[in-house]
Protein backbone atom coordinates (compact mmCIF):
# COMPACT_ATOMS: atom_id res chain seq x y z
CA UNK A 1 0.00 0.00 0.00
CA UNK A 2 1.25 3.42 -0.93
CA UNK A 3 0.85 6.13 1.71
CA UNK A 4 1.20 9.07 -0.73
CA UNK A 5 -0.06 8.25 -4.23
CA UNK A 6 0.50 11.80 -5.54
CA UNK A 7 4.17 11.70 -4.52
CA UNK A 8 4.42 8.29 -6.23
CA UNK A 9 2.89 9.77 -9.42
CA UNK A 10 5.35 12.68 -9.44
CA UNK A 11 8.32 10.41 -8.68
CA UNK A 12 7.45 8.01 -11.50
CA UNK A 13 7.30 10.90 -13.98
CA UNK A 14 10.56 12.41 -12.64
CA UNK A 15 12.34 9.03 -12.85
CA UNK A 16 11.09 8.40 -16.40
CA UNK A 17 12.37 11.83 -17.49
CA UNK A 18 15.74 11.21 -15.81
CA UNK A 19 16.02 7.89 -17.68
CA UNK A 20 14.92 9.55 -20.98
CA UNK A 21 11.91 7.24 -21.38
CA UNK A 22 9.23 8.09 -23.93
CA UNK A 23 6.33 6.57 -21.93
CA UNK A 24 5.50 6.03 -18.28
CA UNK A 25 2.69 3.91 -16.77
CA UNK A 26 1.06 4.96 -13.51
CA UNK A 27 -1.77 3.35 -11.50
CA UNK A 28 -4.89 5.44 -12.03
CA UNK A 29 -7.11 7.45 -9.70
CA UNK A 30 -9.43 10.36 -10.36
CA UNK A 31 -6.99 12.88 -8.84
CA UNK A 32 -4.11 11.55 -10.96
CA UNK A 33 -6.30 11.67 -14.08
CA UNK A 34 -7.12 15.32 -13.43
CA UNK A 35 -3.45 16.14 -12.80
CA UNK A 36 -2.55 14.45 -16.09
CA UNK A 37 -5.18 16.48 -17.96
CA UNK A 38 -3.75 19.71 -16.51
CA UNK A 39 -0.19 18.74 -17.48
CA UNK A 40 -1.40 17.99 -21.02
CA UNK A 41 -3.40 21.23 -21.36
CA UNK A 42 -0.42 23.30 -20.20
CA UNK A 43 1.94 21.55 -22.66
CA UNK A 44 4.17 19.67 -20.20
CA UNK A 45 3.40 16.21 -21.62
CA UNK A 46 2.94 15.06 -25.21
CA UNK A 47 -0.12 12.83 -24.77
CA UNK A 48 -1.90 10.53 -22.33
CA UNK A 49 -4.24 7.55 -22.35
CA UNK A 50 -6.46 6.11 -19.63
CA UNK A 51 -6.69 2.31 -19.71
CA UNK A 52 -9.21 0.34 -17.66
CA UNK A 53 -7.67 -3.09 -18.20
CA UNK A 54 -7.36 -3.84 -14.47
CA UNK A 55 -9.65 -3.07 -11.55
CA UNK A 56 -7.78 0.16 -10.80
CA UNK A 57 -6.71 1.02 -14.34
CA UNK A 58 -3.55 2.72 -15.54
CA UNK A 59 -2.51 6.04 -17.02
CA UNK A 60 -0.04 5.93 -19.90
CA UNK A 61 1.78 9.24 -20.32
CA UNK A 62 3.89 10.12 -23.37
CA UNK A 63 6.63 12.45 -22.15
CA UNK A 64 7.54 15.56 -24.14
CA UNK A 65 11.10 16.38 -25.22
CA UNK A 66 12.54 19.16 -27.40
CA UNK A 67 13.32 17.61 -30.83
CA UNK A 68 16.64 19.47 -31.24
CA UNK A 69 18.19 19.62 -27.75
CA UNK A 70 16.42 16.50 -26.34
CA UNK A 71 15.66 18.47 -23.16
CA UNK A 72 12.43 17.49 -21.34
CA UNK A 73 9.50 19.92 -21.20
CA UNK A 74 9.23 19.21 -17.46
CA UNK A 75 12.23 20.51 -15.55
CA UNK A 76 10.88 20.04 -12.03
CA UNK A 77 7.92 18.48 -10.23
CA UNK A 78 7.81 19.34 -6.52
CA UNK A 79 5.31 17.92 -4.03
CA UNK A 80 4.23 20.71 -1.68
CA UNK A 81 1.34 19.48 0.47
CA UNK A 82 2.08 16.07 1.98
CA UNK A 83 -0.03 13.79 4.18
CA UNK A 84 2.08 14.79 7.20
CA UNK A 85 1.98 18.54 6.50
CA UNK A 86 -0.84 19.97 4.42
CA UNK A 87 -0.35 23.41 2.81
CA UNK A 88 -3.45 25.53 2.33
CA UNK A 89 -3.56 29.03 0.83
CA UNK A 90 -6.17 31.76 0.60
CA UNK A 91 -7.08 33.37 -2.70
CA UNK A 92 -4.83 36.34 -1.90
CA UNK A 93 -1.82 34.11 -0.98
CA UNK A 94 -1.68 32.00 -4.17
CA UNK A 95 1.91 31.02 -5.05
CA UNK A 96 3.75 32.05 -8.21
CA UNK A 97 6.07 29.39 -9.63
CA UNK A 98 9.17 30.72 -11.44
CA UNK A 99 7.62 34.20 -11.47
CA UNK A 100 4.62 32.97 -13.46
CA UNK A 101 6.49 30.69 -15.92
CA UNK A 102 5.56 27.50 -14.03
CA UNK A 103 2.26 26.38 -12.54
CA UNK A 104 1.02 25.33 -9.13
CA UNK A 105 -1.71 22.67 -9.07
CA UNK A 106 -4.32 23.30 -6.39
CA UNK A 107 -7.17 21.22 -5.03
CA UNK A 108 -10.06 23.65 -4.51
CA UNK A 109 -13.80 23.56 -3.94
CA UNK A 110 -14.27 23.82 -7.74
CA UNK A 111 -11.90 20.90 -8.44
CA UNK A 112 -8.26 20.57 -9.43
CA UNK A 113 -7.06 23.80 -11.08
CA UNK A 114 -3.88 25.79 -11.67
CA UNK A 115 -2.83 28.86 -9.68
CA UNK A 116 -3.71 31.17 -12.60
CA UNK A 117 -7.26 29.79 -12.83
CA UNK A 118 -7.61 30.08 -9.03
CA UNK A 119 -6.68 33.78 -9.24
CA UNK A 120 -9.36 34.34 -11.90
CA UNK A 121 -11.98 32.49 -9.84
CA UNK A 122 -10.75 34.08 -6.57
CA UNK A 123 -10.55 30.75 -4.72
CA UNK A 124 -7.93 29.17 -2.48
CA UNK A 125 -7.22 25.57 -1.55
CA UNK A 126 -4.59 22.93 -0.95
CA UNK A 127 -1.35 23.32 -2.95
CA UNK A 128 -0.69 19.86 -4.41
CA UNK A 129 2.52 20.49 -6.39
CA UNK A 130 4.67 22.94 -8.35
CA UNK A 131 5.40 22.24 -12.02
CA UNK A 132 8.03 24.01 -14.09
Amino acid sequence: MNTDPIADYLTRVRNAIAAKHRMVEIPASNLKKNMTKILYEKGYILNYKFEDDTAQGTIKIALKYDPVTKMPALSSLDRISRPGLRKYVNSNELPRVLNGLGIAILSTSVGLITDKEARKLNVGGEVICYVS
